[in-house]
């Protein structure tokens, strides 16, 4: 299998975090890419020119975290990250959802203050802290189990962008109980060994 990816990206974390902990990380070939490039390869296997996007051994390329994660769960031999159907199920995919939501609105936060500031961008990006801060809230109120599965993983590597994108502004004082799951989940190795950092 074959991965376009950044290591700065959250959502390509997501991915080779479901990989390392199902173990078949070894199977996957990681292509660096940079997007904005729009890039031959990228576009002819994704239209839309984002990342992460997986070409499988059949040669199908899957794009969109949470479809490549349901793929990688459909590989036979690991643990399974998507539990079967009925409230732990609902439960995993809602922490996904919500996850994804704060990256979704982390990421357009960044790349807005990459830009000449004015008005409307500054309400963008306030809107959009704005839905990072309510999600830490409701999932401090109640925080995600320890169990690796889609949600959890999701969950800890939106936290993990915050920090790496916006460490100038702490989030733990606001949420301890979702700090120290945080800090305990992060010692998964799924999640040590997934750290983001830029391209060089």
């Amino acid at each position: 299998m074959k991965l376009f990816y950044s290591p700065a990206s959250p959502f390509v974390r997501k991915v080779l975090a479901c990989a390392i902990f199902r173990d078949i990380d070894r199977q996957i070939t990681c292509v660096p890419t940079v997007p904005a490039n729009a890039p031959a390869d990228l576009i002819a296997a994704n239209p839309l020119s984002k990342i992460p996007c997986l070409i499988t051994e059949d040669g199908v390329a899957l794009f969109d975290s949470p479809v490549i994660c349901e793929y990688l769960d459909s590989l036979e031999g690991a643990l399974p990250l998507f539990p079967p159907p009925g409230g732990a199920r609902w439960l995993a995919l809602r922490h996904q959802a919500m996850g994804d939501g704060i990256m979704d609105a982390a990421v357009a936060r960044r790349g807005e203050s990459l830009r000449p500031k004015e008005a409307a961008r500054d309400a963008f990006m306030a809107r959009q802290k704005a839905a990072v801060d309510r999600t830490l809230a409701a999932l401090e109120a109640e925080p995600p189990h320890q169990t690796v599965d889609i949600g959890s993983i999701a969950i800890g590597c939106a936290l993990g962008y915050l920090d790496f994108r916006f460490a100038h502004e702490p989030w733990r004082a606001s949420a301890p109980k979702l700090a120290a799951w945080f800090e305990e989940f992060s010692r998964n190795p799924c999640m040590a060994r997934t750290v983001p950092h830029d391209a060089t």
